[in-house]
C-alpha cells in the first residue's frame, strides 16, 4: 500500500515536473504572404543572461527557417531581430484610427482620431522574435514566449529549443499543416 502511493506521488511529482509553465504567443500581419518570402537576416541578435540564451536563440531559430526553406543572407527579405528580457516590465501599444489629425479647430465636426491603447505586461526571462518586411520595415510577425529560463541552468538549452518549437509550430502563417 505504501509503495503505491510512493509510486503514485513519484509519477505525479515527474509528470509536474515535465509540465511546460512556458506560455507561448504569436501573432501576424494576415496581408503578408509568407509563401513568396525566401531569405532572412538578423538585424538584432539576442542579448541576455545567461550568455548562452543568445546562441541558442539565434541557432533554433535559423534551423527552423531553414526547415521551412528559408535562407539566411545578409540583406535578406525579412529582418528577424530576438530578445530575453531580463526583468518585469510593460509594453505600451496605441492603435490610432481616422486620418491623423484632430481637424475641430478648423471648424470640420466629426473628424476626429481615435486612439486604444494596450498594455502588454511581461516577465522577466520572456523570450520575443521579431520579424519585418525589409522593404517596408512594417512587422510581419511576432512569437513571444514568457517563462523561457528555468531555474536550473542544466535544463537551458531543452527548455529554449521546446519552446522554439512550440513558438514556430504554425510558421508560416497560412501554409499546410504538416
Amino acid at each position: 500500500m505504501i509503495g503505491r502511493r510512493f509510486l503514485a506521488l513519484a509519477l505525479a511529482s515527474l509528470l509536474a515536473a515535465c509540465a511546460s509553465p512556458v506560455t507561448v504567443k504569436t501573432d501576424f500581419d494576415a496581408k503578408t504572404n509568407f509563401g513568396a518570402l525566401r531569405s532572412y537576416s538578423w538585424i538584432a541578435e539576442p542579448a541576455g543572461d545567461p550568455a548562452l540564451v543568445p546562441q541558442s536563440v539565434i541557432q533554433g531559430v535559423d534551423t527552423r527557417l531553414q526547415a521551412r526553406g528559408w535562407k539566411r543572407v545578409a540583406d535578406g527579405e525579412v529582418h528577424v531581430s530576438a530578445h530575453v528580457t531580463t526583468r518585469d516590465g510593460q509594453t505600451f501599444n496605441n492603435f490610432y484610427s481616422g486620418i491623423g489629425h484632430d481637424l475641430r479647430w478648423l471648424g470640420v465636426s466629426g473628424a476626429r482620431d481615435s486612439v486604444t491603447m494596450s498594455v502588454d505586461n511581461y516577465r522577466a526571462g520572456t523570450l520575443v522574435v521579431d520579424m519585418f518586411d525589409a522593404k517596408s520595415r512594417r512587422a510581419i510577425w511576432r512569437g513571444s514566449a514568457e517563462g523561457v529560463l528555468p531555474d536550473d541552468p542544466s535544463r537551458l538549452d531543452a527548455t529554449v529549443q521546446r519552446t522554439l518549437d512550440r513558438l514556430f509550430a504554425d510558421f508560416p502563417p497560412g501554409a499546410p499543416k504538416r
